[in-house]
Parts: C-alpha cells; sequence; structure tokens
C-alpha cells in the first residue's frame, strides 16, 4: 500500500526543485539582461532589466556580425567530431562486447586504464607536435580528428554493457539469415542502444562545443576560430563593451538550448536507462 507523502514534504521538495532550477537559470537570465545595456547602464544596474525603450538592440547586432562565422565552425567541427567519433565508439564497443578474441580484455581494459590518463592540458604538447607534422595547423580537421579520437573510453565503457546484455539468440538469428557485421549493427544494435547512443552523442557534442585549450593554440586565422576562442577575443583589451560580450555568449549557448530541447527525450532515457544498468 503506498505510503501517504505530508503536504509539508511535497512544499519543501517543490522548494529544493525551484532553488535547483532558479540557481541553474539565473546566470542564463543575467546573461540576456546585461546583453541589452550599454556601460552606463550595465554599471547603474548590473542584475535587472531597464525599461524596454532604453534596450540596446544594437549589441545583438554586433555580436553576431562577430560570432556568426565562430558559430559556423563551432558547428562543423562539433558535428564532425561526434559523429566519427560515435562511429568509432559504436564499432570498438561491438566488437569487445560480441567476440572472444586473443587479448580481448588485455585491450577493454587498457582502453580503461587510459581514463585516469592526464586530460588535454598534460598532453598538449605532444598534441601540437603531432598535429604540426601532419601539417594540420590552422586546419579546422585538427579540431575534428583530436576531438573524435578523444574521449572514447567513456562511450566504449558504457556501449558495451548494454550490447554484451542484448540477447545472443537476435545475432545468431540474424547470422542465420545471411546479415553481415554491419547489418547487425544498424538492425539490432543501433535501434536497441539508441537512448544510450544519444547521451553518448550530447555529451561528445556538448564537449566539443565548449573546447576551447587546443583551438586557442592550433588555429591562426581569426575566420577559422571556434566560438569559445572567438568569445574571448571580444573582451577587449582596456575597455570591455560588456552588452556586447554578453549578447555574444548568450547566441552562442543557443544551438545548445536548441539541441538540449529537441533531445531531452532521449536524454531522460540514456539517464535512466544507465541507472537501471547500476
Amino acid at each position: 500500500m503506498p505510503q501517504k507523502v505530508s503536504k509539508s514534504a511535497e512544499v519543501f521538495k517543490h522548494s529544493i526543485i525551484l532553488f535547483v532550477i532558479a540557481c541553474a537559470l539565473y546566470p542564463l537570465l543575467v546573461t540576456v539582461i546585461i546583453s541589452f545595456k550599454t556601460n552606463a547602464q550595465y554599471e547603474a544596474n548590473p542584475f535587472w532589466f531597464d525599461p524596454i525603450s532604453t534596450w540596446n538592440w544594437g549589441n545583438w547586432s554586433k555580436a553576431w556580425d562577430t560570432v556568426s562565422p565562430y558559430i559556423a565552425n563551432s558547428i562543423v567541427v562539433s558535428v564532425s567530431a561526434t559523429s566519427i567519433g560515435l562511429v568509432m565508439i559504436i564499432l570498438s564497443s561491438y566488437a569487445l562486447a560480441r567476440y572472444r578474441f586473443p587479448g580481448r580484455n588485455i585491450i577493454y581494459y587498457g582502453i580503461i586504464a587510459s581514463m585516469f590518463l592526464p586530460g588535454t592540458a598534460a598532453t598538449l604538447v605532444t598534441v601540437f607536435w603531432l598535429i604540426r607534422n601532419l601539417g594540420l595547423v590552422n586546419n579546422l580537421w585538427a579540431l575534428i580528428i583530436v576531438g573524435a579520437a578523444g574521449a572514447q573510453v567513456v562511450g566504449i565503457f558504457i556501449l558495451k554493457q548494454f550490447i554484451e546484455d542484448i540477447p545472443k539468440e537476435l545475432f545468431e538469428s540474424a547470422q542465420i539469415d545471411g546479415a553481415n557485421h554491419i547489418r547487425q549493427i544498424t538492425n539490432i544494435v543501433l535501434p536497441m542502444s539508441g537512448p544510450v547512443l544519444a547521451i553518448i552523442a550530447i555529451l561528445k557534442f556538448l564537449g566539443h562545443w565548449n573546447e576551447v585549450m587546443l583551438a586557442m593554440i592550433v588555429m591562426r586565422d581569426d575566420n577559422k576560430l571556434t566560438i569559445p576562442v572567438g568569445l574571448l577575443r571580444l573582451e577587449g583589451e582596456y575597455v570591455k563593451q560588456w552588452g556586447e560580450m554578453m549578447a555574444g555568449y548568450a547566441m552562442a549557448s543557443i544551438p545548445l538550448i536548441i539541441l538540449f530541447v529537441f533531445t531531452m527525450r532521449w536524454f531522460v532515457k540514456g539517464i535512466a536507462a544507465g541507472a537501471v544498468k547500476g
């Protein structure tokens, strides 16, 4: 028999939820508020809207002219790196989960152990030398290749567990019907692992979109910068135009908000599937 929840407990629970939501959204709200202000308005009233008649819409126009090429570069890099990386994760996870071959466990645990290696900051010099030897300095392919190759471990770790849980009879039936490995992946693995693949893709896309250190070092031309580096260059050396900067930051977050809104259902399913998997 379900226990009756008291009204005070419900009020407390919803208060906590509202507090967390407010803490999460308030920085974005302040960013939008400042994006309509001049520097004088920002200094007089930094954290709330001024009358609409005084809003400085020119900040958004100037910010769009500045960041639109950067947004295009970030979309190309993030989508390409995520797509290539996802293909590599699927193929690696499928091979490790479905087949027993000499050295399988050594390869798998070696991949898992790489999670404990230092990240981009510690390997930056080595990665830069590799990129330079490949002739990819100041080329978006450098960010795509490094992005696709990196951050594979978590995806392989999660997806391998799900593929191992798929009944073997499905694969055996497919093999009897003459399905090769690609057909088994497209007809069995992908449909049954959709939520997990979605959450892996979303997390990888966010990581590539926000990557700043490698892009700052590798890219040279202004028209090839990605959005995080481009936003850093919006900051003036002596005088910061806070309204234009915040308008640029708000624009940079719009693609991520759209992505999350359209993939929220898959995101929640992926989280729930991971929780059940435990």
